[in-house]
Order: C-alpha cells, then sequence, then structure tokens
C-alpha cells in the first residue's frame, strides 16, 4: 500500500506562488506514477500534472502549462508541484495520487489518492 500526504497549500493573491508537497510512504511509490489533481468547489476533478514512475515523463494540462512545474524527489518519496503566476480559476482542493498505469486525465483511475489541500488564490 501507499499513503499520500498532502500539504502547503493556502491562499494567495493574483500572481502569487506557492509550492505544493505530496509525501508518500509505502513499498511501491518508486515504481508509481504520480499524479496531480484539482477538483473546485461544483466540479469535476480536473488533471493538473503527471511525472512517471521514472521521472522522466511529464505531462501537463493546458490549462497550467507554462505556469505550473512538477518534480519527483524519489530520496524522498516525495513530489512537488510549483505553482507560479496562480489566478483565481486555479482555486481548488489540490489532490495528489500514484497509480501503476500512465494516465494523465480527469477520470484516470489512479489506485491511490491523498486527502488534498485546499488552494486559494483571490484577485
Amino acid at each position: 500500500q501507499v499513503d499520500l500526504v498532502e500539504s502547503a497549500g493556502g491562499s494567495v493573491q493574483a500572481g502569487g506562488s506557492l509550492r505544493l508537497s505530496c509525501a508518500a510512504s509505502g513499498l511501491i511509490y518508486t515504481s508509481s506514477n504520480m499524479g496531480w489533481f484539482r477538483q473546485a468547489p461544483g466540479k469535476e476533478r480536473e488533471f493538473v500534472a503527471a511525472v512517471g514512475w521514472s521521472g522522466g515523463t511529464k505531462y501537463y494540462a493546458d490549462s497550467v502549462k507554462g505556469r505550473f512545474i512538477m518534480s519527483r524527489d524519489d530520496e524522498k518519496n516525495t513530489v512537488h508541484l510549483q505553482m507560479n503566476n496562480l489566478s483565481p480559476e486555479d482555486t481548488a482542493v489540490y489532490l495528489c495520487a500514484a497509480g501503476r498505469t500512465w494516465c494523465t486525465g480527469p477520470a484516470c483511475p489512479y489506485d491511490f489518492w491523498g486527502q488534498g489541500t485546499q488552494v486559494t488564490v483571490s484577485s
């Protein structure tokens, strides 16, 4: 099994930055693809970014491409999401996910999910 704990969410004004972290515990982390998703109130879950188990493959949703950077630190079993130039449209609960199959979409059946961390961006 694997446990995922997101952290470092918070409130920021438009144009600001935040860096989310997802700490993973468990034996399958290094062989799992990692993804970030977000879900705003009343909306469906949205894919944000993903990095492959080897760390060499990354994919970003068009809405965040060029603004968000996902990284993977396997020595610390942690993935990060650096979010720059935030806008109110980025407001959502951000969730970290792990899965054994590469998938980049809102309906991807990742095997494990964190509880989420709130990100609020004000104008």
